[in-house]
């Protein structure tokens, strides 16, 4: 049965703990549920609340997704697909998948939100993103109530994006995803030097899928703030693409500057690092500021109104266009 909320604050369903009231708050269960819900298309749909800033109170209904269930669809001796519902936490997931020896998830532990949040920011981490495991996901229609599901080639998976960002964006409630993920010979990831540093330093040779989530654990750790302790939506910007030739003469003028290649054209510059020199990190203004960890991650030092926090953003994206000419876009969505 639908579990209507008589308390419409927001604050204990977002991670930022932005204190906004919405006009009504429904806890969905099952799927099945959704049409019980009148207007499914005015209504907004929250999963780990992990994901989003909000600026104002809502004039409409909030749906928060509490569905569970993790079902066994096939499995050989070498492949285990798993079918999850939305509702749960990635993060748990990751863990009951690197717990059974499940692999090619374990980069991506401890990032936050839900299942159903997942493919729609073709969530990553340290070297891997869920497009590369992901064979499905199920979908309901709003308008008509019909499930549909898309293959990994229809989410339309880019850097951060996917379908559900662009032309299924609100069209859609997600209702499960499917995995396909190894049972041995593992891929293990462990290109990134941070992880590489942690292995070494824990002298193992060979990591296990466990070793790279508990190294990626750690370093996640040391450098994200926890939501419970002080307010965050994790990495607010995204990592700007940029020309090979703009970076070229970017590098010219700053020699520190970082980068990733893409491709022959294109680089991946570490926005962190373009925030940081230009003096913002541990900054803070008012109750908000820029972490003193990680300047990805903008935080609530108290009592923050989501306009403060979207003021600071901006005032941080006009400083890095100023001096480098590169337009910095929000991971985080703005409501």
């Amino acid at each position: 049965m639908l579990h209507n909320k008589k308390e419409l604050s927001l604050k204990s369903y977002n991670t930022f703990g932005i204190d906004v009231k919405a006009k009504s708050l429904v806890l969905l269960k099952d799927p099945k549920e959704l049409s019980n819900i009148e207007n499914l298309q005015d209504c907004m749909f929250l999963g780990g609340g992990s994901n989003v800033l909000f600026t104002n109170d809502l004039s409409k209904t909030v749906i928060v997704n509490q569905t569970k269930g993790i079902d066994t669809l096939h499995q050989d001796n070498d492949y285990i697909e798993l079918e999850i519902a939305s509702g749960e936490e990635w993060h748990s997931l990751v863990l009951h998948c690197v717990n059974l020896g499940y692999g090619g998830i374990e980069n991506m532990s401890l990032i936050p939100g839900s299942v159903g949040a997942a493919p729609m920011q073709n969530i990553g981490a340290y070297g891997a993103e869920i497009r590369n495991v992901l064979t499905f996901v199920k979908a309901i229609h709003l308008d008509t109530l019909e499930e549909h599901k898309f293959t990994n080639e229809e989410c339309q998976f880019g850097y951060r994006e996917s379908i559900f960002k662009k032309e299924a964006k609100g069209k859609y409630f997600i209702k499960s995803i499917g995995l396909k993920l190894s049972k041995r010979n593992y891929q293990v990831n462990t290109s990134y030097g941070d992880i590489t540093a942690i292995l070494e330093k824990k002298n193992i040779e060979h990591p296990s899928i466990k070793d790279v989530s508990d190294a990626v654990i750690e370093i996640r750790q040391s450098k994200l703030p926890d939501p419970k302790e002080l307010g965050n939506a994790g990495s607010f910007f995204k990592n700007p693409v940029i020309l090979k030739t703009h970076f070229d003469t970017l590098k010219a003028k700053f020699p520190e500057i970082k980068s990733y290649p893409i491709d022959d054209d294109h680089v991946k510059v570490p926005a962190g690092w373009l925030i940081e020199s230009l003096g913002w990190k541990g900054k803070r203004i008012g109750n908000t500021g820029s972490h003193k960890k990680q300047a990805l991650v903008l935080v609530n030092y108290g009592n923050v109104q989501g306009g403060e926090v979207k003021k600071l953003s901006e005032d941080i994206k006009q400083s890095v266009w100023d001096t480098y000419h590169i337009k910095l876009e929000t991971e985080v969505n703005i409501i």
